[in-house]
């Protein structure tokens, strides 16, 4: 393989793998978004649990559900943390068979998630350091930082876009294609509906988009800044 091949292949692998990199970034930072974290900041702006829960009990059991999630163990090993939570003033198991069943698969999927991003991590800044540290190849290390952001930039306004006329279908088809067939649909009186409804997830759906959006529109600025520089 040439040299001039080699180089180009870098450079294209961190192109393409920037927007996925800064989506499964963007993801984790939300998940892992304390004080108040993301349930704080989102339960004062949705509709209150029609079935009972105060405020703060949703606040602490969602808070609670997130912690789960962030466990580095594998999901069957810290399962059970969400196993033993109750229904506020019962000893009724919060969550049923089907909603534990859903969220070890959720939990499954995330792990996966922080593998990749590692992956894409290395990937990425490996790629973008092997150009910036070489003098004949920073000038396109620059360029590719460029380009990596307005890639970024024009998939997360085409995904905003279909967000914002199509929420229901994506909504739909992110779950059918990540969960098992009827893993993942539950009835309004179930916990994990009470806690995280439809409407928080379109918010941070917005709100990840965004993110990312931004981060792509900054690093073009910075490749291109870079450039004229």
């Amino acid at each position: 393989m040439n040299n001039k091949l080699l180089i180009n292949i870098i450079r294209w692998l961190a192109i393409i793998g920037m927007p996925f990199l800064l989506a499964t970034f963007t993801v984790r930072v939300l998940i892992g978004w304390n004080s108040p974290g993301y349930p704080g900041f989102e339960y004062p702006r949705i509709a209150p649990d029609a079935y009972g829960f105060t405020e703060q009990e949703r606040l602490d059991l969602a808070n609670a559900t997130l912690d789960y999630l962030q466990r580095p163990e594998p999901a069957e090993e810290v399962i059970y943390l969400l196993e033993d939570l109750r229904l506020p003033g019962t000893e009724r198991p919060l969550y049923n068979p089907n909603e534990i069943g859903h969220m070890l698969d959720v939990k499954i999927m995330a792990d996966l998630f922080k593998r990749v991003m590692w992956v894409l991590a290395v990937v990425v800044i490996g790629g973008l350091a092997f150009l910036l540290t070489r003098p004949e190849t920073r000038p396109l290390g620059y360029k590719t930082i460029m380009h990596g952001g307005l890639l970024t930039a024009a998939i997360l306004i085409v995904v905003g876009i279909l967000i914002g006329v199509a929420w229901n279908f994506i909504f739909v088809q992110f779950h059918e294609l990540l969960f098992p067939a009827g893993n993942w649909t539950f009835a309004y009186t179930d916990s994990l509906i009470r806690l995280f409804p439809e409407q928080f997830w379109f918010d941070f759906g917005v709100i990840w988009v965004a993110g990312i959006l931004i981060q792509g529109v900054v690093l073009a600025g910075i490749g291109y800044f870079l450039q004229r520089r």
